[in-house]
């Protein structure tokens, strides 16, 4: 199979992938049959599945407006995923023109394209990581090159803390990513929750890919966010957390569940 020429040397496109499957979800091009077969068997098997991709996203430009106007002008979004519409730095700048933007994604596809759409912003980077070693993350040259942790700093951790085992700590993860932040700072967080997954329909699907997925209950992901202040209303369906006032219509999907935290 000839490949395009956006796909980095030696990538495996064998294997679905959640960075291309959410791409394609959201409307996207950078993906492969194989990720597009995975998203239309998994909307089968739970429809209204393709739809969260967009919920989530929708949720994640709220915040970004929401932490703007709290007056954050740092954001560090671990687990990026391709580039679509609604990125983080647009949505940020948009709102404060001085706004610093981090992205980090596990993905090359997710981080070369990133660094495309960058090239001519010098208030955002992206770099390659791996959540499950966030001293790599917050650590890293970019990183502190850009981002100034000894002011407040808004750590996104979107739709991806779902693809981290219990065996690597989750928890323990984002304690280390709450401890390096000061006072003032906030993380937001969206996360799989198994409301319309019972039977583990779509756990045993994603054990297929590259990422299987960890999904969580509301009490479990609140307990994520230990020593953080959880923001009014707390942890809710995505689609609930700060409805657009202007009534855009988001689709409503328990199966995701958002929150985002400041710490004291």
């Amino acid at each position: 199979m000839e490949l395009p020429d956006w796909v980095p040397e030696g990538l495996d496109v064998n294997v679905p992938n959640a960075a291309r499957m959410y791409d394609y979800a959201l409307g996207g091009y950078h993906n492969f049959a194989i990720d597009r077969e995975f998203v239309e068997k998994a909307e089968s098997a739970m429809p209204g599945a393709k739809l969260l991709g967009h919920t989530n996203r929708a949720f994640l430009g709220r915040a970004v407006q929401w932490l703007a106007k709290a007056g954050i002008r740092q954001f560090l979004d671990i687990g990026s995923g391709i580039p679509t519409l609604g990125n983080v730095h647009e949505v940020a700048q948009e709102a404060a023109p001085d706004a610093r933007v981090v992205y980090v994604d596990i993905d090359p596809v997710a981080v070369e394209h990133s660094r495309a759409i960058l090239a001519d912003n010098s208030r955002a980077v992206a770099i390659e990581g791996d959540l499950r070693r966030p001293r790599e993350i917050l650590y890293h040259p970019d990183v502190v090159g850009l981002l100034d942790f000894a002011q407040p700093v808004a750590v996104l951790t979107i739709a991806v803390l779902h693809f981290v085992s219990d065996d690597d700590d989750p928890a323990g993860i984002v304690g280390e990513i709450r401890d390096a932040l000061v006072s003032g700072s906030f993380l937001a967080m969206s996360h799989g929750t198994p409301v319309h997954d019972e039977r583990g329909t779509i756990q045993s699907m994603y054990r297929q890919t590259t990422t299987p997925l960890h999904l969580r209950t509301a009490d479990q992901i609140e307990a994520l966010l230990a020593g953080l202040e959880i923001v009014e209303p707390g942890v809710v369906p995505v689609s609930d957390w700060h409805p657009d006032p202007a009534g855009t219509t988001v689709p409503a999907h328990p199966g995701v569940l958002a929150a985002v935290a400041r710490k004291p």
